[in-house]
């Protein structure tokens, strides 16, 4: 979802060339705020990557509040996507218990370069800690 709960986004459809898909836990938590998600937004390159979303389990309505604080102008291109049940990580198997601090399950860190719809290169967080340098 984008924006709100009936937009729909089918990343499949979106994904026709490369692309890049960075999941996180949380919106708004402090690693991915602070640091996580401006570096995306404030690197250089982002352009040469493709299409960019961030995608994670929260609602539309945060994922949008969440998009204006980090990118007010939407400068940066990324757009930012809800999963509000956890289903796209848990197809993509990179979920774990998050019910100690966020109250259910949450996604993984991770990054996909993806290409023509398949995904090249999968970076993930090995141990839901915080990020790594």
């Amino acid at each position: 979802m984008e924006h709100s709960p009936g937009t729909k986004v089918n990343l499949a459809r979106e994904l026709k060339g490369r692309g890049l898909i960075i999941g996180v836990p949380a919106a708004f938590s402090p690693a991915c705020s602070a640091s996580h998600i401006p570096g995306f937004i404030n690197f250089k390159g982002l352009k040469d990557a493709g299409e960019v979303f961030v995608v994670s389990v929260n609602d539309a309505f945060v994922m949008k509040a969440w998009a204006h604080t980090l990118d007010p102008e939407g400068k940066s291109g990324i757009r930012f996507l809800a999963d509000p049940h956890a289903a796209f990580a848990r197809t993509l198997d990179l979920t774990f218990d998050g019910t100690a601090i966020f109250g259910g399950p949450r996604s993984k860190r991770f990054a996909l370069i993806v290409n023509n719809g398949a995904i090249e290169k999968a970076y993930v967080e090995p141990d839901n800690t915080g990020l790594k340098g």
